[in-house]
């Protein structure tokens, strides 16, 4: 008998927060299950142990689908492992499939007929645009910018025309030791009217949601170092 492939969100920082942003439905599903797809095993046992799962850590499945897995290999265990049990499907931080290499493996459970079931938890980028004051009808994620300096000024003016000619609101984000070099590049190369709205650890102490224009923002003191954050341009 197949089991079914349950999308898992995690916290997006510190497992403190799990009272404050996971159902305890999550926590249910997740203690059914001994067999995981994740991102980065360490991380992710470290999750399960926090929710009380009441298996031994040790006796469960991880199959690691990140930076240091090959994904073809990912997949056949997981097929493998799906035909008689159910798996869970672990983000690094916040909801599964979104920015990060899970959806490959929701791809091939569709393609063998397995139920796949998205469990509600915390996401960054939607939660950044909720609280940004942008258009939520129209709106574009580009996930990460490139990292030459050159190419990535390039792709935030083509953001910033997007935004001018169809008024849809432009996501990005960055990893948080670049955050700087990022936002540098916005306040460089952006409109002084175009809004930007910078969402820095979201759900999280130290939490800051705030959008100015990028005039106002070149007048303003902001850290971002090593700080996860999400950026929204709009007009």
């Amino acid at each position: 008998m197949k089991g079914k492939l349950y999308l898992i969100p995690t916290t997006l920082g510190d497992f403190d927060t799990m009272e404050q942003v996971l159902p305890g439905y999550n926590r249910q599903v997740l203690h059914g299950l001994t067999v995981f797809m994740v991102e980065n095993v360490r991380t992710s046992r470290r999750f399960i142990k926090k929710t009380g799962h009441p298996a031994p850590i040790d006796e469960m499945t991880f199959i690691e689908i990140g930076k240091h897995a090959t994904i073809s290999q990912a997949i056949a265990d997981f097929k493998r492992f799906i035909k008689q049990d159910s798996v869970g499907l672990l983000s690094e931080a916040g909801t599964p499939c979104i920015a990060d290499p899970g959806a490959l493996i929701v791809q091939a459970a569709h393609e063998d007929n397995i139920e796949v079931v998205s469990l509600v938890g915390p996401n960054s980028i939607i939660l950044a645009l909720m609280a940004s004051g942008f258009n939520g009808q129209r709106f574009a994620f580009h996930g990460y910018l490139p990292v030459d300096r050159k190419q990535l000024a390039q792709k935030i003016r083509n953001m910033e025309n997007k935004v001018q000619k169809d008024g849809q609101t432009q996501i990005f984000i960055e990893t948080p030791f670049r955050n700087r070099q990022l936002y540098e590049l916005l306040l460089r190369n952006c409109n002084p009217s175009t809004k930007l709205c910078i969402a820095v650890n979201l759900t999280l102490p130290g939490q800051m949601i705030r959008t100015l224009t990028i005039g106002a923002w070149k007048k303003q003191t902001v850290d971002l170092n090593k700080k996860p954050a999400v950026f929204l341009i709009s007009k």
